[in-house]
């Protein structure tokens, strides 16, 4: 790999942070600090569906406790991998903590998952109850079950949610005790793996990794502090629970903080999004750069009353300066933050504050969170570089994953001997400790021998008058390597923009070897379930081709 480029003159200070806070590691289970919860806000709001049914925290935690029991009496032991595939909904929200207060092992399964990567994380996890949707989208999800049941020796039973089977869960619950349940989360300790969830790796079968009670609880919990939670709070959580930004960062942050869950719809849907907020009076909303796109291009956005708003979550991907500055003035979300981080690591490692600057919200990802420690280093010799280097972020504390499931060797290649986990993203820490991603190690494009980072690229080309998305990848070619080419969804599609007025608006701007020399117009990304654009689709798709 080439040397990582500079990025000022620096002052010698390594590329090295620790976070420091007054509030202490929470050394509870998540059932306990559900309980802790119930018991001070009783009658606020825990759990809403917009439009539907709510539970306030004592009828949450019944629900919970019912569902708890309810896995004991179909015979769940303590360390029981359980299977969650399902679109947003209060069942999903009541299996998480159901299982946590019994020490199953909750496995996420992504919704848009197909049969032959259904039977891979039965398979690998070994679950042995899942609970599941009936269908999402096109997807029957009885057949798609029945189609690999036979593939999957451990799978012993699985319940549907709104249909007789989940009734037939529930009813297992009437003979088992409350003292019975106590008796199991009595044995329970927080740093017993309490989630799985799978990383959609670009090459070969995703990775199980394997998250504690403690990893996740804390990792919401200083979300939700760094946030400014109270039981005040109301969240709109449109992201998917199966991935850590929702039943992390929003269901946990949540109700370690007696705050609320609104859930607006069972997929993201931009409409949907912006009337729970309205109707629900919400005061922090979730998502990733895309669904903020969709949201303030509604037609009638200014139709809905946004004014309880105050913050919320931007992250998933590389968050758009701005669509941030929109968010800000139109979204009244004056306090939105900016989160980093990945399901390995429970999954925040660095945020932005709420009193960090415009400039620190827009160009960075901010600071390293509490009892958390993060490095820059020389991706080959893995020395800790100066502030203002580009190198790879590693990260380590509390959030670092037990494991990937199963999978020993993977682990190490992942998490070295000093417990340090290596993130893939290049990064550079700045000397006032905050971190800019400038790109992931494998889509560093190399054009002639020169280092090309495309978040730079897109993030000047979103001010392109007729730009509304932009992706830059990089794709083969004979003479320089590789070429950089521009994916953009125009803001006009009868008035798309052109190659040359691409480069003439990047000339004299950027470096000559930065401009793109090829353009493909799109309707759209290809997406994964969790927002996030599938750049490697975007490289196979135009590698070989010339101007598209």
């Amino acid at each position: 790999m080439n040397a990582p480029p500079s990025e000022g003159p620096g002052t010698g200070a390594l590329s090295y942070d620790h976070g420091t806070g007054t509030a202490p590691l929470l050394g509870d289970t998540i059932g306990r600090n559900l309980d802790r919860a119930v018991a001070a806000h009783p009658g606020r709001d825990a759990l809403v569906v917009a439009g539907g049914p709510r539970w306030t925290y004592a009828e949450f935690g019944a629900a919970v406790d019912e569902l708890a029991r309810a896995f004991l009496g179909i015979g769940v032991a303590r360390g029981d991998r359980v299977g969650i595939w399902a679109v947003n909904c209060p069942e999903w929200v009541l299996v998480q903590y159901a299982t946590a207060r019994i020490g199953a092992v909750l496995v996420n399964i992504n919704p848009a998952y197909r049969a032959h990567e259904l039977a891979y994380v039965l398979r690998q996890a070994g679950v042995s109850v899942l609970c599941a949707s009936l269908s999402h989208r096109t997807s029957d999800y009885r057949a798609l079950v029945d189609s690999v049941r036979a593939d999957c020796p451990e799978l012993r039973a699985v319940h549907y949610i709104q249909d007789t089977s989940w009734d037939t869960l529930l009813a297992a619950a009437a003979p088992v005790t409350g003292a019975e349940l106590a008796a199991r989360e009595a044995t329970l300790s927080c740093d017993d793996p309490v989630n799985i969830q799978y990383t959609s790796g670009t090459t070969g079968f995703p990775k199980g990794a394997t998250l504690t009670h403690h990893n996740i609880l804390n990792n919401g919990y200083f979300v939700g502090e760094t946030l400014g939670y109270t039981e005040r709070d109301r969240i709109c959580i449109p992201v998917p629970f199966y991935h850590c930004f929702g039943m992390v960062m929003g269901n946990l942050a949540a109700t370690s903080h007696g705050a609320c869950v609104v859930i607006p719809a069972p997929a993201f849907d931009p409409a949907a999004t912006l009337r729970a907020v309205a109707d629900e009076r919400c005061t922090s909303l979730y998502g990733v750069p895309t669904m903020f796109i969709a949201e303030l291009n509604l037609p009638d956005f200014a139709a809905y009353d946004l004014t309880s708003l105050r913050t919320g979550i931007m992250a998933g991907s590389p968050c758009p300066e701005e669509v941030m500055k929109r968010v800000v003035t139109e979204m009244h979300m004056a306090e939105v933050s900016i989160c980093y981080g990945m399901t390995e690591t429970s999954p925040v490692s660095t945020q932005t504050r709420r009193d960090d600057d415009l400039e620190r919200r827009t160009a960075t990802v901010g600071r390293v969170l509490p009892h958390v420690e993060i490095k820059v280093i020389d991706p080959d010799s893995g020395v800790t570089l100066p502030r203002g280097r580009a190198g790879e972020l590693c990260t380590r504390g509390y959030g670092v994953m037990a494991g990937y499931w199963g999978e020993p060797e993977l682990t190490a290649e992942a998490v070295d001997p000093g417990r340090w986990m290596h993130t893939g993203d290049l990064a550079v820490m700045r000397e006032d400790g905050c971190v800019r991603i400038v790109g992931r190690i494998k889509d560093m494009i190399i054009r002639g021998g020169e280092n090309v980072y495309p978040r730079e690229i897109e993030e000047f080309l979103y001010a392109h008058p007729k730009v509304s998305d932009v992706q830059v990848v990089g794709v083969p070619d004979e003479r320089y390597g590789e070429e950089i080419l521009a994916c953009v969804i125009p803001r006009d599609p009868a008035d798309p923009p052109g190659l040359d007025e691409i480069a003439a608006f990047c000339r004299d701007r950027l470096a000559h070897y930065k401009i793109p020399r090829r353009l493909a117009v799109l309707d759209a990304f290809p997406m994964t379930v969790s927002g996030k654009v599938r750049k490697v689709e975007l490289r196979e798709r135009y590698a070989g081709e010339g101007n598209g």
